[in-house]
């Protein structure tokens, strides 16, 4: 069974243009375990600009792949849902799709994207947090 988690590390940092004001950015938490090309975690989208997707949290799955392309190593996709809320002055709410798309390094630092309801955010920089080993 150790065998299934073996290499797994958590690997958490940033999409989106950190700084720039009115940015949507998704912060990652995510647990890797490239022996099953497997990745599960936690995404924050967080906005400055106040509404019903200023601060969303989203539980993502997907799958991570070595390259073998020069400075990009891997790549990395992921999906989740979470409840949507309707924009004023309707009221209610709906599951909402959230996918990202990651071109990487073995830092985790590179490019990506991700899109959520009604917005698509493209060729923006990727930056780690962190990397640590769990196994």
């Amino acid at each position: 069974m150790s065998d299934l988690l073996a290499g797994a590390y958590l690997a958490k940092g940033t999409i989106g243009n950190v700084g720039t004001p009115g940015a949507p950015i998704a912060t990652f938490n995510l647990v890797v375990v490239p022996s099953q090309h497997s990745v599960t975690g936690t995404v924050v989208i967080t906005q400055a600009v106040q509404g019903p997707s200023s601060h969303i949290v989203v539980q993502v799955k997907g799958k991570i792949y070595h390259t073998g392309l020069g400075k990009i190593t891997q790549v990395v996709s992921l999906h989740g849902q979470y409840i949507q809320s309707f924009p004023p002055p309707a009221i209610g709410a709906f599951p909402a799709d959230f996918d990202a798309h990651l071109a990487i390094d073995d830092e985790w630092n590179g490019v990506g994207g991700f899109s959520y309801y009604q917005h698509h955010i493209e060729n923006v920089p990727v930056a780690s947090a962190r990397k640590a080993e769990l196994v």
